[in-house]
């Protein structure tokens, strides 16, 4: 008979052994660990939200302060330059905090002197061409109190009157301009910004009254 063989023994390490564990424990570990995950990330997501929201109030604050102060609303586009100067983006925080100096500056300017009705006259024809029209109302008013009979002046409160979509009152200024100084109908008849109103009623019977 052939010898039997030796069984090999292996030597035991002396730690005990664990089954693995079954795959639904796995899984609900996997789980577990991303919903941790997830809450970890949350507040940093809700932080990077918040700061392009800032940055946004700021741009549009920014950019809403910029059109008042072409306007000349110095005194309502300061609070909006220092909201801007307030948020993340430094470069405009910065444009923002100078901007503010340049309201104060312009909001502490003393009161425009006028001498009579010329001085008032130009600074509105200032005013016409960067179509600051109630700022030009406003100094051409005052002239015609100074002098009723400044047909200019009426040539320019027409003008104005017309550029803001009131026909009607064009229409009375241009008439006592014309009254006064003939001329003034050739004068309105070649204004190029009596150009896109000179062709609506009433204005254009009266520039045009040869027309039928």
């Amino acid at each position: 008979m052939p010898p039997k063989k030796k069984i090999a023994m292996t030597k035991s390490s002396g730690k005990s052994t664990r089954e693995p564990a079954p795959v639904k424990d796995i899984q609900e570990g996997r789980a577990k660990r991303r919903g941790a995950e997830a809450v970890r990330e949350t507040p940093e997501s809700a932080a990077a939200a918040a700061v392009r929201a800032q940055a946004q109030a700021q741009l549009k604050a920014f950019e809403q302060g910029i059109k008042l102060l072409h306007a000349g609303k110095y005194k309502d586009a300061k609070p909006l330059f220092a909201q801007a100067a307030g948020g993340p983006n430094r470069e405009m925080a910065h444009n923002a905090d100078l901007h503010v100096k340049m309201c104060d500056r312009r909001l502490e300017k003393p009161a425009l002197e006028f001498k009579g009705v010329e001085d008032r006259y130009d600074y509105a024809i200032a005013m016409i061409n960067v179509r600051n029209l109630p700022a030009a109302v406003e100094q051409l008013q005052a002239a015609l109190r100074l002098d009723p009979r400044a047909d200019h002046v009426h040539y320019g409160l027409a003008l104005c009157r017309g550029l803001s979509g009131d026909l009607p009152g064009a229409y009375e200024n241009l008439k006592r301009a014309i009254e006064l100084n003939p001329r003034n109908r050739l004068a309105a008849r070649q204004d190029a910004d009596f150009s896109g109103i000179s062709n609506q009623s009433p204005l254009r019977e009266l520039l045009f009254p040869e027309k039928p």
